[in-house]
């Protein structure tokens, strides 16, 4: 019989190398390689779905530490409830999609994408039969990403600000309007916006011995091994600010990834513990520290060397259009004081799509619809409006909501962060790594050990709270700008 541990390291092999093969096909693989790339996760996940099932996973699991049993125990009854069919066409529809939506954003072309979707939209309906749920299929879903959440939970959260985001939002846009968008614009070759990039990643804490960051159509972070955190990011000709915030955001995301126990890797006590801590990461460095006046009294004299026309913009000048706030179609390029908005609305969407009250077909109308009401305009592409995010055709139907917890958790941690006055004190000086100190202890090191929502009292003090997000918000946005 195979030892529990021999098992997992098993797993977790096939997993990474899955990872491997998903960071390539989203990064360098050919065009044409996409069936056969598809094939192959497929193969993976079958594989690991099979050793997830066995006999031999479920009788070792009594010899584990009570974390990382409950943790795989959990796994274990999830993986046993879905066919191997089910999981291999999960994964080789997915492969498919993604090259599909790929396709279509660029072509602005829903229907290319449209038929992928509705086969991905009843392989989840599939898997939320076989697994069940409590009040509505999306709980089914949503625990993937968020252990221990509930759907309705979420929504009570959300309606619970919704009002005073839409208000934050507004004055914030209304305050910035005398910002030029185009303030910051100017000459950005990508050789200075990667040296920059670079730079300050690992001024943050990123080991590039353990990671580096390549480009791709949608920024993300993954890991492929114990010592392998890639980073990815996009580039504007003009705008050095926009590449610069999306590697701050997935060097969040590694740094988590880096301060896992790397011994552990193959163990949930070696794994982030849910998408809404994770995400709480990546928008503390790229909100509450890199759009700080701290951070840029450091960083602002070296991107003025780097990029010319910074010379004739004074920090003062600099850091309200850094904080700019304006309504804007596209979520990964939307300022802090408006994002929400855009995860309510793919909130609503995806329940509405799971619970089949709304039709594959007429989801760029619906999108449309729901966008105007919250933003006050139309989306004048699918590209930039429903084609915009990769999540859907990665079968991620429940992950959005994660979004916005996270931003929740982000101020919530740093204010408990700031309350110990070594690492308050250096954030003043411009020094971020006790900060890091603080995550690493207080988050990274405990993995999946604590239900999401228990870690976030260990850390502290109190279950995920909306309050200190939003006195960030009006702090940041209502108050002064910069």
């Amino acid at each position: 019989m195979a030892h529990i541990q021999d098992l997992l390291q098993e797993i977790s092999l096939l997993s990474s190398t899955s990872a491997t093969l998903g960071w390539d096909q989203e990064t360098y693989s050919p065009t044409r390689s996409v069936v056969h790339r598809a094939k192959q996760l497929a193969y993976l996940q079958g594989k690991i779905h099979k050793l997830q099932t066995s006999d031999e996973f479920c009788e070792g699991l009594a010899s584990l530490d009570p974390a990382n049993q409950r943790e795989l125990t959990h796994r274990y009854e999830r993986a046993t409830k879905l066919p191997q069919e089910l999981v291999e066409r999960d994964s080789e529809t997915s492969s498919l999609a993604k090259a599909a939506w790929s396709e279509a954003r660029e072509k602005n072309e829903f229907q290319t994408f449209a038929p992928h979707l509705a086969k991905l939209l009843e392989i989840a309906r599939e898997k939320t039969d076989h697994w069940g749920f409590e009040d509505e299929p999306y709980d089914a879903l949503l625990c993937e990403y968020e252990r221990g959440a509930k759907t309705r939970e979420i929504a009570a959260l959300f309606e619970s600000i919704d009002t005073e985001l839409a208000e934050i939002a507004a004055a914030a846009v209304e305050k910035s309007s005398v910002i030029p968008a185009d303030f910051l614009h100017g000459p950005a070759p990508i050789e200075a916006q990667q040296t920059l990039n670079r730079e300050i990643a690992e001024s943050l804490g990123f080991d590039f011995a353990q990671g580096r960051i390549d480009t791709t159509a949608h920024p993300f972070c993954t890991t492929l091994g114990p010592a392998d955190v890639r980073l990815t990011t996009r580039y504007e000709n003009n705008d050095f600010s926009s590449s610069l915030f999306g590697v701050m955001h997935e060097t969040g995301h590694g740094l988590y990834e880096q301060g896992l126990p790397a011994s552990h890797f193959h163990l949930p006590s070696g794994q982030a513990v849910s998408l809404g801590v994770h995400e709480s990461q990546s928008r503390l460095w790229e909100n509450h520290v890199g759009r700080s006046r701290p951070f840029w009294e450091k960083w602002y004299p070296r991107a003025q060397e780097l990029f010319d026309h910074l010379s004739e913009i004074s920090l003062d000048e600099f850091l309200p259009a850094v904080n700019r706030a304006a309504y804007s179609p596209v979520r990964v390029e939307a300022d802090e004081a408006t994002y929400d908005l855009h995860i309510l609305l793919r909130f609503k969407l995806e329940r509405a799509l799971l619970a089949g009250a709304l039709e594959v077909a007429d989801v760029p109308a619906a999108w449309n619809d729901e966008f105007e009401k919250l933003f006050g305009f139309r989306p004048t592409t699918d590209s930039e409006g429903c084609l915009q995010d990769i999540h859907w055709s990665m079968g991620g139907l429940g992950y959005f909501a994660t979004y916005s917890l996270g931003n929740i958790n982000s101020a919530q941690l740093f204010e408990a962060a700031m309350k110990d006055e070594s690492t308050s004190s250096a954030f003043i000086k411009g020094d971020f790594l006790p900060l890091l100190g603080w995550m690493q202890k207080n988050i990274h090191k405990h993995g999946s050990n604590l239900f999401p929502q228990d870690l976030m009292e260990q850390a502290t003090g109190s279950k995920t709270d909306p309050k200190p997000y939003l006195q960030h918000l009006r702090s940041r946005f209502t108050n002064e700008l910069g």
